[in-house]
Formats: structure tokens, C-alpha cells, sequence
């Protein structure tokens, strides 16, 4: 990797989206309702060739709160709120049953929270009896996923996810070092994330991740590398190395970060730099902006082909699927509109309680948007961009479409962070890091001074 200059680097660290979805979600509109919603079921599941679903469920609940976290969660330690909430996954499920094709092929199940640990080991099964039995067509080769809280993680779980036929494991990790959980208000030994890892290995689970965060409070280079080291200890098949987005504005725990404790920029681009060195010399390669895996894993073996694909979960292997998002926050998608259900869970049962698919905002895509989402998720995702793929798909001249936008990246190459070739361009490993950059040329949305977004570096 290039040797950063921090001082000419720093001045690419700007508010900026990470594309997770494009249009991002700050363009989601509440004129995107139920109705818009079941005409897109109807438009999908009569496409001649029906895309593969992938189910996405929020488990909101914590018990309390993880200062770093911007997930939408939901602080309780009732027993009755959970029970509650799973009465309403069935009423939503049954909605959904009704306004679209369920028999359709199920490819990825995803559990994310909040906590979904945090519920019980037969709360746990039976919101997944539910979804099965709504959603029957499971794939024979389905990703099945659930983010783990190694705090909240017995064999029972275990035993509870492996006869559902769960195949992959996301730990929680974010940091070892006692001083940083301590600032953030999650203490979690290694041992303990040991246990819950073995426990994994013993049923035999055939992917775990593990998240990490760097940029927390307390942390340095030198604490981070150790954290690292005690990482390799367990092997992980996958990372996600996040880098922390600090949003007080926007997530109110994260006032209660002391700001003094947080690295400075100058401190982070250097934890960045030991970090992707560290893991390479480990063997593991850099998939996109934040995700590492193993030489021999699927991920990589993709990125090898350009074939990695991004959505809300993360990078996948899965080229094209419908997402339905089930549960309170939740966000579906399609190739031509995004929908988010309510945050607010009073009014995530109100709509429920009234009948109606609990959609609060959404976006449909124009064929620019369309267009434009193909580009930046390829650059997300590869970390390069062959002008043919996208010719051939859109029927366009990607040069004279994006005459502007290309002009706009010659200040990246004359840096020596993208290289021009005949098919395209690509990034080079350093200029990888500021991909969010470089796509932000091709977003037609930007205004300048996204206050909302988390900075880029």
C-alpha cells in the first residue's frame, strides 16, 4: 500500500454517504406508502425471471446501550415487550402474504438488531417458524445469518439457530481493550467472545464475522494492533472494520462519549493504515471499503471476478435479490424502489393494528437512478468499473453520460489514488480507502454540506 500523506489525504475527509443504497436513505419520501409498496410486490412477481428473495428481520431490543451504536434499537428489559413485538411480526407477515407471491425462492435470511440474542432460544424459534411458514421456498444453498451479542449468547441459542439451519455467525467484537469498553459502555472479555466462538466451531457454522470499530474512544494504534492479534486467535472467516461515525446530533448515546477520548483524524488514518497492513501480512484480504477476508473465502474468490454485489446487510455473493424488510425500521428493496417501515414501534402496531402494511417512507428509482446505482455499487463493491458492463446493461455511452463525473475524478488519478485503463478505471489499494469519495461524483443528489452523513475518513 502507498505511504498516505496525511496532510494532502486529510483534505478528502468531508461528510459522506456510505451506500448502503443509492438513492440514500435521506431521500426516502413519505409519498412512497402501502399502496406504492404492493404495486412493486405485483411489478417484481411478474417479472419473467422473479429475483430471489432475501428476508431481513429487526430484532430492535437491548438491554441497554452500547454508546458507539447508530442501529435503531430499542432500550427495555421486559419480557412482555418482546412477546408483544413477535404478535405483531405475525400480523405483519400475514400482510405480507396477502399482497405478495411468498412462494417465491428465498436465498438470504438475515437477523439484525438491536439484539436478536437477546431474546429467548424458543422466542427465537418461533419467529422463525413464523417467517418459514409464510415464506416456504428456502433455497437449498440459503445464506441464514444472525448477529450475535457474545453477551447474550448461550448453547441454547446455539442449538435453537443450528436446527433452523443458520450457516452464518456476526460477532459483535467492535474492540478487547478494557479501557475502550469502558467508554463505550460494553464490556465483553476475549474470553468470553472465545466461548461463543468455540461454541459456534463446535456446530460446525460454516462463516463467522466478527465487527470491529476503529476510531472509538481510548483507542490508539498500538491498543487496536492488540486487539487484532487477539482476533487472529480465533480465526474469524470475515471481518467488517467500521469506521466510527461520530453523529451525537443523530444518536443521542453517543453524548455520552467523552469527545477528548476520541483518536484525532491524524491518529485513525494511522490506525487505518496498521490495520489493513496487519490483516494483509494475516492473510486476509481487503474486500471494499471495510470488510477483509480470507484468500480462500467466498468474498474474495467474488472480488476476484468483480461479481461482489452491496446492500444494507453488507457485501454478498448473492448477484440480485428482492430484500423484504420485516419489522419495525426495517428497510426492503427491489432493483427499483426502497421502502422503510416505521421507526416508531407505536406506530409501526398502529399501522398494523389498522390492517395495513406498516410503510412509513420509501423511494421509487427512475432509470437515472437506476443507472447511477449500478455505477456506485460497483465501485463499492470492486473497487473498479468496467464501461462496458454498464453500456451493455443501460444501452448508454458511459463516457458521454458521465463526461462531468469523469472529469471530476482526474484530480484522484493525478494523485495516484484511481488509474485510467482502456476497459475503465480502477482504484489503487490507497485510493480504495476513499471510495466513498470518488462515488459521491456519480451521486445526482448531493447539495453540498451533508450534515447528515458521517464523515469519510
Amino acid at each position: 500500500m502507498q505511504t498516505i500523506d496525511f496532510e494532502k489525504f486529510s483534505q478528502y475527509s468531508k461528510p459522506g454517504p456510505r451506500y448502503t443504497s443509492y438513492p440514500t436513505a435521506v431521500e426516502f419520501k413519505e409519498n412512497f406508502n402501502e399502496e406504492s409498496l404492493k404495486t412493486a410486490f405485483f411489478n417484481h412477481d411478474h417479472l419473467k425471471n422473479p429475483m430471489p428473495l432475501s428476508l431481513y428481520t429487526h430484532l430492535p431490543f437491548c438491554r441497554s446501550a452500547c454508546y458507539f451504536c447508530a442501529c435503531s434499537v430499542i432500550y427495555t428489559s421486559l419480557e412482555e415487550k418482546k412477546v408483544r413485538y413477535i404478535s405483531y411480526l405475525k400480523k405483519e407477515l400475514a400482510l405480507l402474504k396477502n399482497a405478495m407471491n411468498t412462494n417465491r425462492e428465498v436465498a438470504q435470511f438475515h437477523y439484525g438488531g438491536g439484539t436478536p440474542t437477546f431474546f429467548s432460544p424458543p422466542q427465537l424459534d418461533e419467529i422463525t417458524q413464523s417467517i418459514q411458514e409464510i415464506f416456504p421456498n428456502f433455497s437449498q444453498d440459503i445464506e441464514m445469518s444472525c448477529e450475535i451479542d457474545p453477551r447474550h449468547f448461550t448453547k441454547e441459542h446455539m442449538q435453537t439457530l443450528f436446527d433452523r439451519g443458520f450457516n452464518r455467525l456476526s460477532f459483535g467484537v467492535q474492540d478487547f481493550d478494557l479501557e475502550v469498553q469502558k467508554a463505550i459502555h460494553r464490556i465483553q472479555p476475549f474470553e468470553m467472545v472465545q466461548e461463543s466462538v468455540k461454541l459456534a466451531r463446535d456446530y460446525g457454522i460454516k462463516s463467522i464475522n466478527f465487527d470491529l470499530i476503529y476510531g472509538l474512544p481510548n483507542q490508539t494504534k498500538e491498543s487496536f494492533l492488540k486487539t487484532l492479534e487477539l482476533v487472529l486467535k480465533l480465526d474469524p472467516d470475515r471481518l467488517a472494520v467500521f469506521n466510527y461515525a461520530h453523529v451525537p446530533w443523530v444518536k443521542k448515546t453517543m453524548r455520552k462519549i467523552d469527545e477528548t477520548l476520541l483518536p484525532s483524524p491524524r491518529d485513525k488514518l494511522e490506525i487505518l493504515e496498521s490495520l489493513i497492513s496487519f490483516l494483509e501480512k494475516a492473510h486476509y484480504q481487503m474486500i471494499g471499503m471495510d470488510h477483509f477476508a480470507k484468500s480462500d473465502n467466498e468474498l474474495y474468490l467474488a472480488l476476484q471476478k468483480a461479481e461482489l454485489r452491496r446492500n444494507f446487510q453488507g457485501y454478498t455473493t448473492k448477484k440480485f435479490t428482492q430484500t423484504i424488510g420485516i419489522g419495525v425500521t426495517s428497510i426492503g428493496e427491489g432493483g427499483d424502489y426502497y421502502t422503510q417501515n416505521y421507526k416508531d414501534l407505536h406506530h409501526y402496531e398502529k399501522a398494523l393494528d389498522l390492517g395495513h402494511l406498516p410503510v412509513e417512507r420509501g423511494v421509487s428509482l427512475s432509470q437515472e437512478d437506476v443507472l447511477r446505482k449500478e455505477v456506485i455499487m460497483q465501485m463499492m463493491s470492486n473497487l473498479k468499473l468496467d464501461y462496458s458492463k454498464i453500456e451493455e446493461k443501460f444501452s448508454v455511452d458511459f463516457k458521454a453520460h458521465f463526461k462531468k463525473e469523469l472529469e471530476k475524478l482526474k484530480p484522484y488519478e493525478e494523485a495516484g489514488l484511481l488509474s485510467f485503463n482502456s476497459k475503465g478505471f480502477e482504484m489503487t489499494r490507497t485510493g480504495g480507502m476513499l471510495v466513498r469519495n470518488m462515488a459521491m461524483e456519480f451521486d445526482a443528489y448531493l447539495r453540498g454540506g451533508e450534515k447528515h452523513f458521517s464523515k469519510t475518513l
